[in-house]
């Protein structure tokens, strides 16, 4: 897994506060002014096609959230500063979209000895890696092969490290037409660099390549690959909910991923045995072909 791929950034520059940071007794005494710069790591594109703000950053609540860690503290050094606002930033649950971010800290009036126009701690800090849940299921063509050729193009992503796979299942199809065939589904469970937009955006590319169509919803498809859930994150974006809606009702999404993971819950609604046993399609459930990669069912 990567995370130094290309992104986009917000630069939130001279946000300044009053501090009481520094290794002598009056420096954290009397204070004196402190300036930091924010660059902001992460994919805008959503965002920008969609002018919704809940697709970006709000960087009001990032500049206040460094100003509160440099009138906070005090720290002896600005190193320790610098790396306690990159970490708010980046494990703060309002900014799970940041990937990485570069702090840069200035303490003008640092006493040093000698005159000198500033002093600046600059670093660059990733987000760490959030596991997530993946849905794949395939009812047209060659069910196998649009599995198999999934989950191999993940193992191959730039940003994404499969941590598990679940067995395959043979399923009866869940709304949609009627006179569609039976699905091969199954769960993977990954670890990835990616912000949840990027994951989906990856999960569309393997539909792509799977060369999906989506003449009727629900309908026939090659290969179906739904974002199940991302770390801990609550969405209700119309183009990402998370977790997904219907998966804590789809015995398709949850016996995999008890198979694979048998302790797993599903955020916001509870141990995916608990769901899986209330599941409707549940006794609709058989086991899949053996293929190369998923778990024996």
């Amino acid at each position: 897994m990567t995370g130094g791929r290309a992104l986009d950034r917000i630069e939130v520059t001279g946000i300044r506060a009053w501090g009481r940071h520094g290794v002598l007794p009056q420096e954290q005494d009397l204070g004196q002014q402190f300036v930091c710069d924010v660059t902001l790591h992460l994919w805008t594109a959503p965002a920008g096609r969609s002018d919704q703000l809940g697709r970006t950053v709000n960087y009001a609540e990032v500049a206040a959230a460094v100003h509160q860690e440099l009138t906070g503290g005090p720290y002896a050094l600005v190193e320790t500063l610098a790396e306690r606002i990159a970490q708010r930033i980046l494990t703060d649950t309002g900014h799970p979209l940041v990937r990485r971010v570069g702090v840069r800290v200035h303490k003008p009036a640092a006493p040093v000895g000698l005159p000198v126009g500033d002093v600046v701690v600059s670093i660059e800090r990733e987000a760490p890696p959030v596991a997530a849940v993946l849905a794949l299921g395939s009812n047209l063509g060659d069910r196998a092969a649009h599995l198999t050729g999934a989950l191999a193009a993940l193992r191959a992503a730039d940003g994404i490290e499969v941590e598990w796979t679940g067995p395959v299942l043979e399923t009866a199809p869940v709304g949609g037409p009627q006179d569609q065939g039976a699905f091969l589904n199954t769960a993977v469970g990954v670890r990835t660099a990616l912000g949840p937009f990027e994951l989906l955006a990856a999960a569309h590319r393997l539909e792509r390549a799977a060369r999906r169509e989506r003449p009727v919803r629900w309908g026939p498809r090659t290969l179906d690959v739904d974002v199940i859930t991302y770390g801990d994150l609550r969405s209700e974006d119309e183009e990402l909910t998370l977790p997904h809606p219907r998966a804590h009702q789809r015995a398709f999404v949850l016996a995999p991923w008890h198979a694979a993971r048998p302790d797993a819950e599903l955020p916001g609604r509870g141990p995916v045995a608990a769901l899986l046993a209330g599941a409707d399609d549940a006794g609709g459930l058989r086991p899949g072909p053996a293929l190369e990669g998923f778990d024996v069912p």
